[in-house]
């Protein structure tokens, strides 16, 4: 299996193999998924629509849907708990496609090594090539192959938020009224 950003541990490539084909069957997408350790088990399931624009309803239908799937299969000894969430406008970006369909938008990349003496790469994000990811950065335009990232995600800028609710105004989930009082809201801050 290809070293993709949706499931990075092996426990979390294990729980990937058994709720994808769920999720997938209800039309939907796995974006990210994580078991979470600490004072309580905690499975962290992000998904979407393959347009985007997944909605709280939507979040119901697939912890309901998965539960039911890993009650049978039971691949996690401790109890847990089912947490199933959007993306958020802030993205993680975990498929090599995510590049390109987020290209021009800002993004921060961290590599596992050192690339160039440095792990963190923030600029807007210039699509892929082959298997490198190309990011615009003060010096230039770099490529850094997708196995090498260990974490991705678009930077929540005033244009990102823009866009999104301008696609999903564009899409009928929400109405001139309540884009007008968002934009009003997201566009307060002090120049």
């Amino acid at each position: 299996m290809t070293n993709d950003l949706i499931a990075k541990a092996a426990i979390d490539r294990r729980m990937a193999e058994i709720v994808t084909p769920v999720i997938e069957d209800m039309g939907y997408e796995l974006v990210r998924i994580r078991l979470m350790g600490g004072k309580s088990t905690m499975l962290q399931i992000m998904a979407d629509k393959p347009d985007g624009g997944i909605e709280v309803d939507d979040c119901a239908e697939i912890s309901n849907a998965v539960s039911a799937v890993l009650d049978v299969e039971d691949p996690i000894a401790d109890e847990y708990t089912l947490e199933v969430s959007s993306p958020g406008i802030d993205r993680p970006l975990t498929r090599l496609k995510d590049f390109d369909t987020y290209e021009g938008y800002e993004a921060k990349l961290e590599t596992a090594e050192l690339i160039d003496g440095r792990k963190r790469f923030k600029g807007e994000l210039a699509g892929t090539d082959g298997d490198e990811v190309l990011i615009n950065i003060e010096e230039g335009t770099i490529g850094l192959k997708f196995d090498w990232l260990v974490e991705a995600k678009l930077v929540l800028t005033d244009e990102l938020i823009r866009d999104m609710l301008k696609a999903r105004k564009d899409a009928g989930e929400i109405s001139e009224e309540q884009f007008d009082e968002i934009q009003t809201i997201t566009g307060s801050e002090e120049d």
